[in-house]
């Protein structure tokens, strides 16, 4: 089989904001990362063992090109050090293992944080092409075009009859790397999306596919920029807040939309606070209930006497074209939102999705963790840790 990775820019764009400042600011750190499917596939992924081998030698392989690196400079926020750095790296194989485990595929990765970050959205592209490439077929794709089809329809029908009443511009971007059909499907998609609905759809995650297209690349930060910060010398109370005030001085004023939910909304919310609330353009939603949480973030705006309309939401999890347009009129009379879409634009083909995921768990050989506001994203193997997490920041036990 042919690689299925062509180049290093085939990732979000997060993975360079969040490398850039690893690279400057905890260069020497150490991470670990576990793969882990949340759902039980047809198909065993243990049969995808020896192709994903093959595939991450490839991987191992691969360069940044002079003319992809120069497009980096390009970016205002990425800066000339960090492309000279880049000139120089390439993945290495030793850092990450494949193995099988009670008939399970186990992936781990370890090495420092500089190179152990990176692998994450490629090994899940991977995963996913490697396991729907059995399944694919004509049908398989007339099925995927019939469904995108359908949504451009859904979008344009709201563009024509509600998109004037609304007091904020709807704005989708596609975030379905991780999870993609293919890379060829990905292209397919967000190639349509640009072409039906350019007023509506503003840029992709895919930094090889926003460069190739002329279309905005998007992205900020992920769980693992925070969970770093649980194991990088400061007092685990204050762990948020280092993160945040890390990229505000990396950054200075760009990339300016905050990720909430490493330890809940609550607890993010009471870290927050007015330095931060200015500092920041908005923030992003990753798990629990959508309208709870953008609720929550308004009245916390109105409490520190910020207009909430100055301000954006950013909702990512789990998003259909219809329940981002439900949100977009609930949330628009107050404040500004928008929508990246992931599996439902770029892995909707009448299959089954993988919910696959590759978490950092550790860092500088200390256990991290997410505490989701969602039922089964918490991914911690110490038990003591988590409940040491929870007491300092007084998260209960989910139901």
């Amino acid at each position: 089989m042919p690689p299925l990775i062509h180049s290093l820019l085939d990732t979000d764009l997060y993975k360079f904001t969040m490398l850039q400042v690893v690279l400057h600011q905890f260069p020497a750190s150490h991470g670990e990362y576990e793969f882990k499917c949340r759902n039980r596939p047809d198909m065993p992924l243990t049969q995808l063992k020896k192709e994903l081998e093959a595939q991450l030698d490839w991987l191992c392989q691969l360069h940044f090109t002079q003319e992809e690196l120069i497009h980096l400079r390009t970016l205002r926020f990425i800066k000339s050090d960090f492309v000279d750095y880049l000139e120089l790296f390439h993945l290495q194989r030793r850092f990450i293992t494949v193995s099988c485990q009670d008939e399970e595929l186990v992936i781990r990765i370890k090495g420092p944080l500089v190179q152990a970050m990176f692998f994450e959205i490629f090994v899940l592209a991977i995963v996913n092409e490697l396991y729907f490439r059995r399944l694919d077929s004509a049908e398989v794709r007339a099925e995927g075009l019939r469904r995108l089809e359908a949504k451009i329809a859904v979008l344009e029908r709201f563009r024509d009859s509600e998109a004037a009443q609304q007091r904020f511009p709807l704005l989708i971007a596609d975030f379905g790397t991780r999870r993609r059909f293919s890379r060829d499907w990905q292209q397919h998609v967000v190639e349509r999306l640009n072409t039906a609905l350019p007023d509506i759809f503003r840029g992709t995650s895919n930094v090889y596919l926003a460069w190739k297209l002329g279309i905005t690349p998007i992205g900020t930060m992920a769980h693992e920029f925070f969970q770093a910060f649980q194991a990088l010398g400061v007092r685990l109370r204050d762990f948020q807040k280092a993160a945040l005030e890390s990229w505000v001085q990396e950054y200075r004023g760009d990339l300016g939309i905050a990720l909430t939910d490493v330890v809940g909304m609550d607890a993010f919310l009471a870290d927050f606070d007015l330095y931060f609330a200015k500092l920041f353009d908005g923030l992003r939603h990753d798990s629990g209930d959508p309208y709870q949480w953008g609720e929550k973030a308004i009245a916390h705006y109105r409490k520190l006497r910020i207009d909430p309309a100055t301000k954006m939401l950013t909702f990512s999890d789990g998003l259909s074209v219809d329940s981002a347009l439900d949100l977009h009129r609930h949330f628009s009379p107050n404040i500004q939102v928008s929508f990246g879409i992931g599996t439902h634009f770029t892995n909707d083909m009448g299959l089954e999705p993988l919910q696959i995921v590759l978490k950092l768990v550790s860092c500088n050989g200390q256990p991290v963790a997410k505490l989701s506001d969602s039922p089964g994203k918490t991914m911690c193997s110490d038990e003591t840790f988590l409940a040491y997490l929870r007491q300092v920041f007084k998260v209960a036990l989910p139901v």
